[in-house]
């Protein structure tokens, strides 16, 4: 295959199905979605087979199981796949919305109204659910996807593509408004970071070699973070039994997903009324658990090394410190942290504002699980990643996000003096 040529093309087609999308009614973008679901569902015996040899290839490869996990498709997470198109469709369309409006004693009214980015590129690794998500939610924005999934779940990916195509093809939409690269050769991915002419924006989904690549080489803007390097803070205030329930579930309900807990620190006023309840709960259920100062005395830790503080482990490891106070909290996230999601745990509303005012990360929460880092339990049906950025976007990307917008200015033979 001649990769440029390919990618031209590709790149050719996803323009001008973007200029009709631009247009399209909002019915005609939720019947395409939810005959895209409908397809998903009744093609899920050959997705699942698709997904066998995915996982025949990761398990060659060597992927970890933390990324094994990534890729897996079963019949629960296929209708989790259909859900999420389903919820998608049910948004309102974020197209032509009015986003403010104001008249100026000159005469003139004016309004600021939502419009489709254009072309969106999306660069992912191992989850295969992410074609769905990603294009699913650019044909909700009105934007032409092109889609590049990872070589692990190439066969997944296009087999959840064709019901893509298939609900566009319902729906009269042209067919190349989501496209997915059809090959694994990365120099498909150098193609798309310099596609100035034809992509709009990139948004990679994946590993820190991944995203550090694109954010490096790329010559399209790019929406992204680099690391979900998410900390939980047990504060001195803290409910003991709901720091345990919250802990356990920030680490452990699934570790290879960016939302997943990395560092928990302990206020030491906590670790001395209390000890730390969770570091046992989370021993038990097979986390290493690495751990400084006092914490690394406990049963069952090991010492932690400078490094661990930082690092994006995405598997059964947790880095674990004792500080003193919300503020000395607040200053080891903003050194190690990655501006993801933090948490925190209190019954004191001081201490959680004085949080929420002083870390600058995208997605803040405080007595709940970094695990709802997620633009489906933001209520946005689904989410084309996290952005860390302050530029465009930030935190979960869905369709609202996936606009820009223009100015509407009308007046009555207004002129300016």
């Amino acid at each position: 295959m001649d990769i440029k040529a390919e990618m031209q093309k590709i790149g050719q087609a996803a323009k001008a199905a973007s200029v009709e999308l631009a247009f399209a009614s909002s019915a005609q973008k939720e019947l395409a979605l939810n005959a895209a679901a409908d397809a998903v569902w009744e093609q899920r015996d050959v997705i699942i087979a698709a997904n066998a040899k995915d996982m025949e290839f990761g398990r060659n490869k060597g992927l970890s199981n933390a990324m094994m996990d990534r890729l897996m498709l079963d019949e629960p997470r296929i209708q989790g796949i259909v859900d999420g198109l389903r919820s998608v469709a049910l948004q309102p369309d974020p197209v032509g919305a009015v986003l403010a409006e104001w008249d100026m004693p000159s005469g003139l009214n004016i309004r600021r109204v939502a419009t489709p980015l254009g072309v969106i590129g999306v660069i992912y690794e191992s989850r295969p659910n992410v074609t769905a998500d990603a294009g699913g939610l650019c044909l909700k924005s009105g934007n032409a996807a092109i889609l590049r999934g990872g070589s692990e779940s190439f066969h997944s990916s296009t087999a959840i593509h064709a019901c893509l195509v298939s609900g566009l093809r319902a729906a009269g939409l042209p067919e190349s408004a989501i496209q997915l690269v059809p090959t694994r050769d990365r120099a498909a991915v150098s193609e798309m970071l310099t596609m100035v002419d034809y992509i709009d924006v990139i948004v990679p989904r994946g590993g820190k070699g991944l995203v550090g690549l694109v954010q490096r080489e790329a010559r399209v803007p790019v929406f992204a973070h680099l690391e979900g390097i998410c900390h939980v803070y047990v504060d001195g205030a803290a409910d003991v039994e709901m720091a345990r329930k919250v802990v356990l579930n920030a680490k452990c309900r699934r570790t290879g997903i960016c939302g997943s807990a990395e560092t928990v620190l302990i206020d030491k006023a906590f670790f001395a009324k209390h000890a730390a309840p969770f570091i046992d709960d989370m021993l038990k259920a097979g986390v290493e658990v690495r751990a400084e100062g006092a914490l690394a005395e406990l049963t069952g830790t090991v010492k932690a090394k400078a490094d661990d503080f930082g690092q994006e482990f995405l598997d059964m490891i947790i880095a674990a410190k004792l500080v003193d106070g919300v503020d000395q909290a607040i200053e080891h996230i903003r050194i190690f942290g990655s501006n993801h999601t933090d948490a925190i745990i209190t019954q004191d509303d001081a201490v959680a504002a004085r949080f929420f005012q002083r870390v600058d990360s995208a997605i803040l929460m405080r007595n709940a699980s970094t695990q709802f880092a997620d633009g489906g339990e933001f209520g946005m049906g689904a989410e084309i990643g996290i952005a860390t950025g302050k530029l465009h976007a930030r935190g979960p990307v869905g369709a609202a996000q996936l606009t820009s917008f223009k100015y509407l200015v009308v007046g009555q033979g207004t002129t300016r003096p």
